[in-house]
């Protein structure tokens, strides 16, 4: 999956987590908050889908005219450039390139003239959500319920997550079959 430069936007704030957690006192917010990054992060790794919009970059190798982008869903297509060898960039105009969302959420884009580029930069935003009340209240459930796993195995217990966290984010989860690139 693309790495965004900017960690996405908790959708579960450190006052929920702490509520379902059943902690009164503050001493281990540092600590809690760590964990609701860590489980948002397997969240939108089992989903394969970003949950709060945030803006990405991606530096692609073209093959065939045409890339797929790792980040989903993609909510918009901020700038394209060809990277020409020598590090030299060239931006595309709209009518340069084709945008083909599939039913799963994947992007791909199309060049219709590559020349001698090898790379693509494309810098896009994607995310189910623009902040985390528009995240569905199952993903944040899942979310919370991982927070407590990944909590109570602090001491080393080796147990497997419970299998409700799983069925809350199924209906959410896009899979592809190898790279599409």
């Amino acid at each position: 999956m693309a790495e965004s430069p900017l960690p996405g936007e908790a959708p579960v704030s450190l006052n929920e987590a702490r509520g379902w957690l059943r902690m009164g006192a503050t001493v281990d917010d540092a600590v809690v908050a760590g964990l609701i990054r860590a489980a948002t992060n397997i969240c939108e790794a089992f989903i394969g889908q970003w949950l709060i919009v945030r803006a990405v970059e991606e530096r692609i190798p073209i093959d065939a005219g045409a890339v797929r982008l790792a980040a989903q869903p993609v909510t918009g297509i901020d700038s394209l450039a060809l990277l020409v060898p020598g590090g030299g960039e060239r931006p595309l105009a709209e009518g340069d390139y084709r945008v083909t969302v599939g039913r799963d959420g994947s992007t791909r884009i199309a060049v219709e003239r590559a020349d001698d580029a090898e790379r693509l930069r494309v810098a896009y935003r994607a995310g189910i959500a623009d902040g985390p009340n528009g995240v569905p209240e199952a993903i944040r459930q899942g979310i919370l319920r991982m927070t407590q796993h990944l909590h109570d195995a602090r001491d080393g217990s080796g147990t497997a997550p419970p299998a409700a966290i799983a069925a809350l984010w199924q209906p959410w989860r896009r899979l592809t079959l190898g790279s599409g690139r």
